[in-house]
C-alpha cells in the first residue's frame, strides 16, 4: 500500500512482513519538476498525483566529511538514514551477513561512499584495484552532484516499481540493475570531461559484471529502472528521459545502416518489456509502453501502446506514464 504523507513528501512509513519498517515513496515522488497528472494507485485503484521529486538539492547533501566521529552518519539525507535503519534491522535478524552489510554500509556516512565501495568490489581487476577504482568513482560523484540526485531518484524508483524490493537497501546491495546504472554514470561523467580511455574501460567491465552494455556516451536521466537486466545494450547517441523502466534482454540500438546519430530517442515515463529491441535514431514519445519482443522501427507517438515484429500501435496505455506503473498488459484503452 502507498500512503502519500501529507508533511515531508517522503511517502509512508510501513512495515512488511518481515516487520521492517519501511520508508515507502509515494508516487509523487519519481516525477519531473512542473509537471503533475493523474494516475492509478496499483494497489488501491485511487488516483494519486505524480508531481515534483523530492530529491534532495545537492547542495543540501554534504559531500564532505563534517567534522564528527568517523562513524558518524552524514544527516539531512532521509534516504540515507532509511537505509543505514534497514541494514541495522537485517544485522540484528541475520548474524552471517553482519559482516558484510557493516562493510557495505553501516562503516561509511553517506551513500557515495557506500556506493563506491559496492561498484569498485564487483568492477575491480587485477590490472585496477578495487581502492583505485574507488578514488575514481568518489571523485565522479564529488565532481557532479547531480549524480547522488540521480542514486537517489533510482532508489526510489526502484523501489515504487518493483513489488520484489523490500527497501532502498536492497537495490543498493543486490540488484545489479541499479549497480550497472550508476556505475553507467561515473563512465559517463569520464566520457563527456575527456577521458575517453577511462570511460569506455569501465564500459567494458560494467559489460563483463553485470552483462549490461551501455556505451558511456549515453545520455540517461533519472528515476530510471533496469528490471532484471541481463543483456541489455543502449547505444552511443541514445538518449532516455525521466522515470524510464525497462526489463531484460532489451537493445536501444542502431540499425546498421547509418553512422553518427544512429541511436533512439526515448520520452519520459516510457516503459519497454523484456527482450523488445528499438532500433535507428528513432523518437519514442513520453508515455509509450512497448510489448515484450517487439522490434520497433519507425517513430511512436506519445502515449501509445506498441507490439509485434514490426511493432505496430495497439492501443492507447491507461496511464499517463507507464514506466510509473510497469503494468506490461495489453489491457488498455483503444
Amino acid at each position: 500500500m502507498v500512503v502519500l504523507d501529507q508533511g515531508t513528501g517522503w511517502g509512508s512509513a510501513e512495515r512488511d512482513g518481515s516487520g521492517i519498517r519501511v520508508q515507502r515513496p509515494s508516487l509523487r515522488d519519481v516525477g519531473s519538476p512542473g509537471r503533475a497528472v493523474d494516475a492509478r494507485s496499483p494497489a488501491q485503484g485511487a488516483p494519486v498525483s505524480i508531481a515534483s521529486s523530492p530529491v534532495p538539492d545537492p547542495a543540501q547533501v554534504s559531500t564532505i566529511y563534517p567534522p564528527g566521529r568517523e562513524d558518524e552518519p552524514v544527516t539531512g539525507d532521509p534516504i540515507w538514514a532509511t537505509i543505514r535503519n534497514e541494514v541495522r534491522h537485517d544485522v540484528e535478524h541475520e548474524p552471517a551477513l553482519a559482516s558484510y552489510l557493516h562493510s557495505v554500509v553501516l562503516s561509511h556516512r553517506r551513500l557515495e561512499d557506500a556506493l563506491s565501495f559496492v561498484l569498485a568490489s564487483k568492477l575491480e581487476s587485477p590490472t585496477l584495484t578495487a581502492l583505485t577504482l574507488r578514488d575514481l568513482i568518489l571523485a565522479a560523484f564529488d565532481e557532479e552532484p547531480q549524480i547522488g540526485v540521480a542514486i537517489r531518484a533510482d532508489l526510489q524508483a526502484v523501489l515504487s516499481r518493483d513489488p520484489a524490493c523490500r527497501g532502498y537497501s536492497t537495490p543498493l546491495l543486490y540488484f545489479k540493475g541499479f549497480h550497472a546504472i550508476q556505475a553507467y554514470r561515473v563512465g559517463h561523467h569520464y566520457w563527456t570531461g575527456g577521458r575517453a580511455a577511462l570511460a569506455t574501460y569501465l564500459q567494458s567491465r560494467i559489460s563483463e559484471v553485470f552483462a549490461v552494455d551501455i556505451h558511456p556516451g549515453a545520455r540517461i536521466g533519472k528515476g530510471i529502472m533496469f528490471d532484471h537486466a541481463t543483456s541489455v545494450v543502449i547505444g552511443a547517441t541514445a538518449v532516455v528521459g525521466d522515470d524510464f523502466s525497462m526489463l531484460h534482454e532489451v537493445t536501444l540500438g542502431g540499425t546498421g545502416k547509418e553512422g553518427g546519430d544512429r541511436h533512439p530517442k526515448i520520452g519520459r515515463g516510457v516503459m519497454i518489456g523484456a527482450g523488445a529491441k528499438v532500433l535507428g535514431n528513432i523518437t519514442v514519445g513520453e508515455g509509450v509502453k512497448i510489448g515484450a519482443g517487439s522490434v520497433v522501427l519507425d517513430d511512436v507517438p506519445p502515449h501509445r501502446t506498441v507490439a509485434g515484429i514490426p511493432a505496430t500501435p495497439v492501443s492507447c496505455p491507461v496511464h499517463a506514464f507507464p514506466a510509473l506503473e510497469m503494468d506490461q498488459s495489453f489491457d488498455d484503452r483503444n
